[in-house]
C-alpha cells in the first residue's frame, strides 16, 4: 500500500522551499527557538551553508530542486516518528520522505528537544 499518492507527492516537489520556509521561523520563534537554530537543523540535513540556504529562498526554488541539490546527512534515516500524519520512515517517495524529515526536525525543535537530539548526535 502506498503511503502517499502521486498527486500529493508532485504538489510537495513543486512547492517552492522560500514559500514554506517562513512559516518553519514562524513555528519556532513562536515557541522560543531562533531561526539561527531552524538554519542549524536545515544545514544538518542538507549539508548546505546558510548561504546556500539564502540563495534557495532567493531563487525560490522548488522542493525537488532543493533535496536533488543537497548531500543529506548519514544519519537522516534515523529520523522517525508521525508528521502531518504519515509516518516517516514509511513513506515510499524518496523526495515526499525527505521534505516530511525536515517537517519533523522543525517540530522536534519547536517542541523544545535539545539540538543533540534533533541532530541524531551519538549520546
Amino acid at each position: 500500500m502506498s503511503i502517499s499518492t502521486e498527486h500529493h507527492d508532485a504538489k510537495i516537489a513543486a512547492m517552492q522551499f522560500a514559500s514554506v520556509y517562513p512559516h518553519y521561523v514562524a513555528k519556532v520563534v513562536k515557541k522560543g527557538r531562533t531561526e539561527t537554530e531552524l538554519r542549524t537543523v536545515i544545514s544538518w540535513l542538507t549539508g548546505y551553508t546558510d548561504q546556500v540556504i539564502q540563495q534557495a529562498i532567493s531563487e525560490k526554488i522548488n522542493f525537488e530542486t532543493f533535496f536533488n541539490q543537497a548531500q543529506l546527512h548519514p544519519n537522516a534515516h534515523l529520523i522517525k516518528g508521525v508528521i502531518c500524519g504519515y509516518r516517516v520512515e514509511e513513506i515510499e517517495n524518496p523526495l515526499t520522505q525527505k521534505v516530511r524529515y525536515l517537517d519533523k526536525l522543525v517540530d522536534e525543535l519547536a517542541k523544545g528537544k535539545k539540538m543533540e537530539q534533533i541532530l541524531r548526535s551519538p549520546i
